[in-house]
């Protein structure tokens, strides 16, 4: 329709003005989109972030998260973890983040046929083909992002291995996944059972292997680790600490919160406090659409 035109045209020039002038713009227009989402569900996944309510209206042509009320960040690492109260059958778990992304995508480019090609069936298959990249792409950042969050600046077929290991590890001993980085940066192995297990003392040395063949410095590695690898996250426990104290008209928790988070990847000793695991938390954290 004139209207679905011209508010593709609107947010071609507003967001994408590079391909403006092609005669393809409207499929270079999805293909943008998917690259941008590809992107943004990587670094979700590499950071923890399970947005909690996915629908199709609350994703972004511009590439931004919104609308992530039921939002948390994951703590005990576990590839199912749900936070949302509604989400009862697992629907926007972590692990299945970036398959919702690639069906809301093609939910979009439905949309699009109409102004791809006036030939439906050619515009369905060149919309297809567009949506059918979103794995390699998106597999494609996160693999270069868990390479940089474990100091890899070199690329082994292997990697891939070495990761996914880790991950089963972290999950086998319900390993926090903010705090397992951190601690792999700053090599500082201790609070958590998985650093303890002969499992983890053979795969650290197969990491530790490669990174030693690499040309790069120790201090190097390190950077590349601290520049991915937050310190600090919003952790479940200290949000709701800082919404009772504010119900209570102490705003100091909340701030100070708000505060350490500024530079998430400062590493700084102030922000020690807010690595530390809630003690006695009960478990499982549900969040709620006004969270």
């Amino acid at each position: 329709s004139l209207m679905e035109k011209y508010q593709a045209d609107y947010t071609i020039k507003r967001h994408f003005s590079d391909v403006l002038a092609s005669q393809d713009k409207y499929l270079l227009f999805l293909r943008k989109i998917i690259n941008k989402q590809a992107w943004l569900v990587a670094k979700w996944q590499l950071l923890g972030f399970i947005h909690g309510v996915m629908n199709t209206d609350n994703m972004t042509i511009s590439g931004e998260t919104i609308d992530y009320g039921p939002c948390a960040f994951m703590d005990s690492f576990k590839l199912s973890r749900v936070f949302s109260s509604i989400d009862t059958a697992g629907r926007y778990s972590y692990a299945n983040q970036p398959n919702i992304a690639q069906w809301n995508l093609a939910r979009l480019a439905d949309s699009l046929i109409p102004l791809i090609h006036d030939d439906e069936s050619l515009a369905i298959k060149l919309a297809t083909k567009e949506v059918a990249e979103f794995s390699k792409i998106y597999n494609d950042f996160w693999l270069s992002g868990m390479r940089k969050k474990l100091g890899m600046f070199s690329q082994d077929k292997d990697d891939k291995n070495l990761i996914i290991e880790l991950f089963s590890l972290m999950e086998k001993y319900q390993a926090d996944y903010t705090n397992t980085f951190r601690q792999l940066t700053i090599d500082k192995l201790d609070g958590q059972s998985m650093f303890d297990t002969t499992e983890f003392e053979s795969w650290y040395k197969k990491w530790k292997k490669k990174l030693n063949k690499q040309k790069e410095s120790k201090e190097e590695i390190t950077k590349l680790m601290k520049d991915n690898n937050p310190s600090i996250i919003p952790r479940n426990h200290r949000v709701e600490e800082s919404l009772a104290a504010a119900e209570e008209g102490d705003l100091s928790v909340m701030n100070n919160l708000l505060y350490a988070l500024k530079k998430p990847y400062a590493y700084t000793k102030e922000q020690e406090e807010y690595t530390k695991l809630p003690t006695n938390y009960s478990s499982p954290y549900r969040t709620f659409c006004g969270t």
